[in-house]
């Protein structure tokens, strides 16, 4: 009788803990496709899709470079307290990071970058930049649009989350190196993964799109001055040439990966402008040329960089010159390889599928294009997807950074769903523990 009971027992404590356990995941199957639609149905309401691409117009119409983003804080301040959403100001200068849930020692973050380019833009449309020679050509103004959305959305649920979200809006994306900044600060030192999105005019409206460990190349930027001495073009044989030592070390340059790295590895070298002399019969002083490396692996863009100096100082030295490097290692450059998490990976783009459908969401291919949220994935679980926006009836199929470049706004409403629906879920899949 002992023995029957102790077995009994014993089945019913394993049912006991057992069914915790079943309930590690609450958004499986039906469940997460009730959740992605509801959400997605309340962001494309129209009242709250005309609210989003407001915040983005008005966003649009004053660009702000890196790290003076001052009115676009402003803006997501005043929006975040009218939702009354907590936040902290200022993070790495001009940044906000907002937070909504539980409180629980978990912490999922979702960022959105909101510098702009120092571009002219020449679309000519109703909310066209006020700024001369600034422009939203990135799409960080839609960036910011949808994170605020996802915020009303995950607001409206905060009682049902079982973690904390953070709402990273992140300065100085482009070129500045904003994200290892707000890292500084330490207003994130507690999260335990983070997720971004970015617009991608290459993929249709209603696509998402990324893959599994390196997506980005790690990326820097250099400038040489070569200094020579300078004179008059009709007595070549009383002065030292900069142009010639220039125009060598350029050449030179693409040798590093034509003949110095393996061909299976995706590297480049790419220089941008040369700028020197005046006239056409004087020899200038000085050269000063510059350009960007990039490479998959940080091995790579240690090489390559390496290698840059050496070749420029050593071509300087042939014709009797000088050479001074400047790699922008205060900003701090290169940016690194940006790598998402298989596990995140995953749990985003099961999410996708459950709210988009299976065939649109797909992988993308490498890019030596470059990103600073990689400076996330060096400290924790950090994920990117692309967001499509391309729509030929709005035109929306230019590049990024062109001063053409459109976007189809009826995107909005998945990007803004997408973010909610992943940090809610993370929560509750404990994608958390496998990191």
């Amino acid at each position: 009788m002992d023995l029957i009971l102790c077995f009994f027992f014993l089945l019913l404590s394993s049912t006991f803990v057992y069914q915790p356990c079943a309930l590690e995941s609450d958004y499986i199957g039906s469940d997460m496709g009730l959740l992605t639609r509801k959400l997605l149905e309340s962001a494309r309401q129209q009242e709250f899709f005309e609210w989003m691409r407001g915040v983005r117009r008005r966003i649009h119409e004053y660009p702000e470079v890196g790290f003076e983003e001052y009115k676009t804080s402003e803006l997501i301040r005043a929006e975040l307290d009218s939702l009354g959403i907590e936040y902290k100001w200022p993070v790495a200068k001009t940044g906000v990071v907002a937070s909504i849930g539980s409180g629980g020692k978990q912490v999922f973050a979702l960022r959105a970058d909101m510098d702009a380019l120092p571009l002219q833009e020449l679309v000519e449309w109703e909310h066209k930049s006020k700024i001369d020679g600034k422009m939203h050509a990135c799409g960080h103004d839609s960036h910011v649009a949808m994170l605020l959305g996802a915020a009303r959305l995950l607001h409206e649920k905060r009682d049902q989350l079982k973690g904390t979200v953070k709402l990273v809006f992140q300065p100085g994306e482009e070129g500045y190196a904003g994200a290892y900044h707000m890292l500084q600060d330490g207003a994130l030192d507690d999260i335990n993964a983070i997720f971004c999105l970015h617009v991608l005019p290459s993929k249709p409206s209603g696509v998402i799109a990324s893959r599994p460990g390196a997506l980005l190349a790690g990326a820097g930027l250099f400038s040489a001055t070569i200094e020579g001495k300078g004179g008059h073009a009709a007595a070549p044989h009383e002065i030292r040439d900069p142009i010639l030592a220039a125009a060598f070390a350029i050449l030179a340059l693409q040798q590093i990966v034509s003949r110095e790295t393996n061909p299976l590895d995706a590297n480049v070298v790419t220089v941008g402008f040369i700028e020197g002399g005046q006239a056409e019969n004087v020899i200038p002083e000085s050269v000063k040329f510059g350009g960007t490396y990039r490479s998959m692996t940080s091995e790579g863009v240690s090489y390559v960089q390496q290698r840059i100096k050496e070749v420029i100082e050593a071509q300087a030295a042939v014709h009797r010159c000088s050479a001074v490097l400047d790699f922008k290692e205060e900003t701090p450059l290169p940016y690194p390889v940006m790598v998402n998490d298989e596990a995140l990976y995953e749990h985003a783009k099961k999410v996708g599928e459950s709210l988009l459908g299976e065939s649109n969401v797909q992988l993308l291919p490498l890019s030596t294009g470059a990103e600073d949220f990689s400076f996330f994935s060096q400290k924790v679980a950090a994920a990117i997807f692309g967001l499509g926006i391309k729509n030929v009836t709005v035109k929306s199929d230019q590049p990024l950074h062109s001063p053409y470049f459109v976007i189809d706004e009826e995107a909005f409403p998945i990007g803004a769903a997408l973010h909610a629906a992943i940090a809610i879920t993370f929560f509750d899949s404990h994608v958390v523990g496998t990191y």
